[in-house]
């Protein structure tokens, strides 16, 4: 290297926190840095091209060098000439592939730390996780650094990094090399692909609404910004001569906002502040962990055929309903960490940041809504869907009526519709001789076309019921061919359905089929266009998932001929 200029490496250089830390180095004039990434080249964004990133680039003050950390003879390269190494390089957490995380955050770790002792770099920083010391049952509260690492991890990716972390500090002093591992605590702020973006998936599928567990547990987050500090602060801290380096090396340091908050806030923050519902209903954790398991089974199966990684993990789950908070004591004393920008401030950052990602107004629908017209747009639509409060309540009580005398007693089907036509004709009979007035109320009479059923009616009924025949028939010339299966399919499931109906009891119809008519048709109306939304992406992933598995069994059978 030219001159008294000084170097560093940044490995994951274009990762989430890694630019971050980047942009300090250079703003602050404190390294040239080298960003090693995986990447062959570098594509800045337009904000990075103008920023201290692109100047430095065009100036020669940061260089990109590619960079596999699972090639010792590329990392060796990169590390050359440099003072320090900040090991910021790890693969997505929340793909559990425990090969993929051995072989960065394990056998990658080691061959930074032997190309660091090789070229004889004097500072390694280390970004772990607090998750090395989390076994996913027990909650930490204002846990420290004696907390010890778990018989058993959560995931692949918790107990490779406790494996890389380990390794890292047993490294510290070797010919020479001051080691130390920074471990932040839920990483947040502008320029995150995972977090914010999920939370904002999630919310556009209508899945926001939920909290999994009782929504009290207590979350440490920390601010991107602070994180890169805190990188600083234990660089500058190993850098230091005597005592303070002596103190600091060879230790693990928790890193936070230093302002716990519970996690289901936090959340609500974030997706309150652009434009989304905040979570409301809670579903116990012990409900969701076997659907989890489901999922991740179901993602082994077909994670080979182009299926994409679930959001709902069983480590995952763990995490959002366990409590993790952290004392930053350590670091506060050690390496001189302590917040540079609060987490109110962070927030506001990060909702700025994502303004493109801000809940859009759902257009005002025109015209009546799809249960209404699904229900004829008349009287049913109004008593179902509780647009006339009194007519509602008059039916319900008829319907319950209904059912004492009729359905609860036990009566056939035969015996229930005599007796409530017996019922419905003394009703008629006493009506009729009832005198136009009675103590000063009118008495209003129930004509005789009520009942009458016009001809222009008796028509329209019988072209429908002709036409029915008609298409069945139809459907019935067509699986006769023996060509359409999906035709077939649906047939045999329109059946099946039908039998499922037809098995129904009149008290079952009465108990369960009408409150839920009276129940399903008002939210549908209410939650239509996010309901008619979470069926379009069901049957969107549905037709995606059949045309990948169809394609791979067609290319496997080529092959195979």
């Amino acid at each position: 290297m030219a001159g008294e200029e000084r170097w560093c490496v940044v490995t994951g250089g274009r990762g989430f926190a890694a630019r971050h830390l980047v942009e300090m180095l250079l703003t602050y004039d404190i390294f040239s840095v080298r960003i090693a990434d995986l990447g062959p080249t570098i594509d800045l964004q337009p904000v990075e091209e103008k920023g201290p990133l692109g100047q430095a680039l065009r100036s020669g003050r940061a260089l990109y060098v590619p960079t596999d950390l699972r090639i010792k003879e590329q990392v060796v390269k990169a590390c050359e000439g440099a003072e320090a190494v900040f090991h910021m390089a790890a693969p997505n957490s929340s793909i559990n592939n425990y090969q993929l995380h051995r072989s960065v955050n394990v056998e990658g770790t080691k061959n930074v730390i032997d190309a660091c002792i090789e070229v004889k770099v004097k500072r390694l920083i280390y970004t772990s996780s607090p998750s090395v010391v989390f076994d996913g049952v027990h909650g930490i509260f204002n846990g420290d650094e004696s907390l010890a690492y778990p018989a058993k991890h959560i995931d692949s990716y918790s107990a490779t990094k406790a494996e890389g972390e380990a390794l890292v500090i047993k490294s510290n002093g070797i010919k020479g090399l001051l080691t130390c591992c920074i471990r932040p605590s839920g990483i947040f702020g502008p320029g995150d692909k995972l977090f914010v973006p999920s939370l904002v998936s999630a919310a556009r599928a209508g899945k926001s609404k939920f909290i999994i567990g009782d929504g009290n547990n207590i979350y440490d987050f920390t601010y991107v910004e602070n994180v890169a500090h805190a990188h600083v602060c234990a660089e500058r801290a190993l850098a230091s001569e005597g005592k303070v380096a002596e103190k600091a090396a060879g230790q693990a340091y928790f890193v936070t906002n230093m302002e716990p908050i519970k996690f289901w806030e936090f959340i609500s923050l974030i997706l309150g502040g652009l434009g989304y519902e905040r979570p409301s209903i809670k579903i116990p954790a012990f409900v969701m962990m076997p659907i989890a398991h489901l999922v991740d089974c179901t993602y082994r199966l077909l994670g080979p055929y182009g299926m994409k990684v679930p959001q709902l993990t069983p480590s995952r789950i763990k995490l959002l309903s366990c409590s993790r908070s952290f004392n930053c004591s350590k670091a506060k004393d050690l390496i001189g960490y302590t917040p540079i920008v609060s987490l109110q401030e962070g927030l506001k950052r990060t909702i700025e940041s994502y303004s493109f990602l801000r809940a859009e107004l759902p257009p005002k629908r025109e015209g009546p809504s799809k249960a209404s017209i699904y229900l004829g747009s008349g009287m049913v639509a109004d008593t179902l869907l509780w647009r006339n409060k009194k007519q509602t309540l008059a039916a319900l009580l008829v319907l319950v009526a209904i059912y004492c005398n009729f359905v609860a007693s036990g009566f056939t089907l035969l015996s229930a519709l005599s007796k409530l036509l017996l019922v419905t004709s003394m009703f008629l009979f006493i009506h009729g001789f009832l005198p136009g007035k009675i103590m000063g109320y009118t008495v209003e009479k129930i004509p005789g076309s009520c009942f009458h059923l016009s001809e222009e009616m008796s028509i329209r009924v019988a072209s429908a019921v002709a036409l029915s025949w008609n298409a069945a028939v139809t459907v019935l010339k067509y699986l006769s061919k023996g060509n359409d299966w999906i035709l077939f399919l649906k047939v045999v499931l329109s059946l099946l359905l039908l039998s499922f109906l037809g098995a129904i009891s009149i008290h079952g119809f009465f108990v369960i089929g009408l409150p839920a008519a009276f129940v399903a048709f008002y939210l549908y109306e209410k939650k239509e266009q996010e309901i008619d939304a979470m069926v379009l992406e069901t049957l969107s992933l549905g037709c995606k998932l059949k045309c990948k598995i169809v394609g791979k069994f067609v290319t496997s059978k080529k092959i195979d001929s």
